[in-house]
């Protein structure tokens, strides 16, 4: 969706913006279902990237401790813990730059995955940059979906991170595609971007082809020690604007309402679900901040009248529209991919 539309959309007044993301949503989301994800850091902080809101970055003092790769039989604890609590995605992050198949670390990675998805969860994993041979070896061993967030708009990307480009995530999203992943890619409000940064990032998530299969929108947990240390919180009706507009631009993606639900009151949050969020994610942490509570999560969801949605192991990725370029690997006359 180009952004003029999505600039005339999100300055509609507040209630026609939802009255219609609600619409799109019941057209193409007809259960009151919500997915239920978890997410696990299986390799925390010593990051050589410099993300300015990460406490993972080891260019920052935040007091984080630094852990190494966990072992597999760890992460299936959590993975089955996951399960029995009611997740139905299990989404695996590791702080490092990327991935580089023959290394060690990326063989022990694919182990960890095969393992994880003979327990019938949906296996998302978000490891940095990866290659297109990289990216075969993952959706072989049983990754659903790859998460790779572009963060915030192509204009303002750099002032957030300078140790990778804008170009560089397009690359890996592409190359994810190609091998046949699905794609949860979104953004973080909150960086001291421009609402029309905001929606230049839809506009870039929303032209991809095939869209994302999820979308999730995050808002900053501002860590102490990271240079964006006390940024004020993002407005509630600033989030659900986003999560309207992001609904209607990708009616089927699943929109998450991520980072940031802690900041989020009961009501906030039904809110949020009306505009069209239809996952979050879901346990006692969110890699390196807090998340609400399971027991919450679950009062919530029933005190709304919604279900968790029932995991989809044979989930392909999103076709590609044939009226469209597929989407971009870069902005380079070089790169037409």
């Amino acid at each position: 969706m180009l952004f003029s539309e999505l600039k005339a959309l999100h300055d509609l007044p507040f209630f026609d913006l939802i009255q219609k993301s609600r619409a799109v949503h019941d057209a193409n989301w007809k259960e009151n279902e919500v997915q239920l994800c978890t997410l696990l850091s299986i390799k925390t902080g010593g990051c050589s990237e410099d993300c300015s809101y990460c406490a993972q970055s080891s260019r920052y003092n935040t007091g984080l401790e630094v852990e190494r790769l966990m072992e597999k039989d760890a992460v299936m604890e959590r993975a089955k813990a996951a399960r029995a609590t009611g997740s139905t995605r299990f989404c695996m992050g590791a702080a490092w730059r990327g991935v580089r198949s023959g290394t060690k670390r990326f063989e022990q990675v694919l182990e960890i995955i095969e393992d994880v998805s003979e327990l019938g969860m949906e296996v998302c994993v978000t490891l940095g940059e990866v290659g297109p041979d990289e990216a075969k070896q993952l959706k072989k061993a049983g990754v659903t979906a790859y998460n790779h967030n572009l963060d915030t708009s192509r204009e303002h990307y750099t002032n957030i991170v300078s140790t990778h480009t804008y170009d560089d995530r397009l690359q890996t999203i592409r190359n994810v595609q190609d091998a046949g992943m699905s794609v949860c890619c979104g953004g973080i409000l909150g960086l001291g971007e421009t609402t029309d940064d905001r929606l230049k990032m839809i506009e870039t998530v929303s032209e991809f082809n095939p869209q994302p299969e999820s979308v999730p929108i995050n808002s900053l947990m501002p860590m102490p020690g990271t240079p964006l240390e006390g940024t004020d919180p993002v407005s509630v009706f600033d989030l659900v604007r986003m999560i309207a507009v992001a609904r209607i631009s990708m009616p089927k993606a699943k929109v998450r309402l991520s980072a940031g639900r802690t900041l989020l009151s009961p009501e906030a949050q039904a809110m949020c679900f009306f505009a069209g969020a239809n996952s979050i994610f879901y346990g006692d942490k969110l890699l390196t901040a807090a998340n609400p509570a399971v027991e919450r999560d679950l009062a919530l969801i029933d005190e709304l009248g919604l279900s968790a949605q029932k995991p989809d192991r044979s989930m392909q990725a999103p076709l590609a529209t044939d009226d469209k370029p597929l989407s971009p690997c870069c902005k380079t006359s070089e790169c037409a991919s």
